[in-house]
């Protein structure tokens, strides 16, 4: 038997309260209908004091008022506890895989460790085994510098409490760069990336940040696509915007998940690829820091089995949102100049 989810016994808790308010309503009305018009029948032999119409009705309308305030404030109450179930459902999910993305490259390191321990590994051999703990030992790096990003997202009182280096840069050699060099860390070949269009304007970004953004974006095609990794990614200039339109060839994304997946913990589950691994806070990292540079990123996808593209706009410097863009500045460690 299919054990229900504790939502349904929630839900249900708040139908059957409803329903008991409008129960006793119905029957405040009844009550108030009845005796008004055995008033009205009887008005002649009843004390003026038992008939005063004013303070009936007064107590009829102060009634319902308070009703719907408490309908009101239980329907709150509901939405706020269903979204805390959801929210604790997703950081379970996320301790989880966290959880196992932690134990995966630990366990790899102790494998090598103990095999050079008990065994006299050769030394071709021995590097091979260095080579990869590096890897693994990046790869925890990595997340942990992940989760610290996050909290630092969340404190958005403090502005990052990480550092900040903000240039202008001329749009196109930097995005090529940042794109590059993303490319390289995620192992993606070059042959596999395509860049397409011109950018004849500048921008202001801290290449650091960004470079995260292009990271989630080729781990994300890397581990979603069915067949060899293939990205285009097209560049252009608008009056005010800049435009990045990133698009694999992926396994797509549902409609109904598209305005979901940039939401904190949220992972897309796919029956056939059980496999794929992640924290969930990939894409929650890219609409941050896209939106915190002045920005916007948006995902369309036609379905299954049609890609993916993610669309991020910018701002052009000079020309759009400059007092976002002049806190950005004030805020580097560095002295801001223009960068090429």
């Amino acid at each position: 038997m299919k054990k229900r989810s504790p939502l349904f016994y929630h839900i249900l808790i708040f139908i059957l309260a409803q329903l008991a308010w409008f129960s006793l309503l119905g029957l405040w009305i009844y009550w108030y209908v009845t005796n008004y018009i055995l008033f009205t029948k009887f008005g002649q032999e009843v004390s003026a004091q038992m008939v005063s119409d004013s303070t009936n009705v007064f107590a009829l309308i102060s009634g319902l008022f308070l009703l719907v305030v408490v309908s009101v404030g239980m329907s709150l109450i509901f939405i706020y506890l269903n979204k805390q179930l959801h929210l604790t459902k997703m950081y379970d999910n996320f301790i989880a895989n966290v959880t196992h993305e932690l134990k995966s490259p630990l366990s790899s390191i102790q494998l090598y460790l103990e095999t050079m321990g008990a065994r006299d590994v050769p030394q071709n051999k021995q590097r091979q085994f260095f080579a990869l703990m590096l890897k693994d030992v990046d790869r925890l790096n990595n997340l942990i510098n992940s989760i610290l990003y996050m909290s630092g997202f969340e404190q958005r009182k403090t502005a990052f409490k990480y550092p900040h280096n903000y240039h202008i840069y001329k749009a196109e050699s930097i995005l090529r760069e940042i794109i590059d060099d993303a490319a390289k860390q995620q192992r993606i070949p070059p042959q596999a990336v395509q860049i397409k269009g011109h950018l004849p304007c500048r921008c202001v970004i801290d290449r650091n940040w960004f470079r995260i953004v292009f990271d989630n974006l080729f781990d994300n095609a890397r581990k979603y696509s069915e067949r060899a990794v293939s990205i285009e990614i097209l560049l252009r200039c608008t009056a005010k915007n800049i435009i990045i339109e990133f698009r694999d060839q992926g396994i797509g994304i549902a409609p109904r998940e598209q305005k979901k997946i940039f939401h904190k913990f949220h992972r897309v589950d796919i029956a056939d690829s059980p496999s794929v691994k992640g924290t969930g806070l990939g894409l929650y990292w890219v609409k941050e820091i896209v939106n915190y540079h002045g920005g916007t990123v948006s995902v369309y996808s036609k379905g299954r089995g049609h890609g993916s593209t993610f669309k991020i706009e910018l701002p052009v410097y000079k020309v759009s949102k400059k007092r976002h863009i002049r806190g950005l500045l004030k805020r580097s460690i560095n002295k801001t100049d223009t960068k090429t």
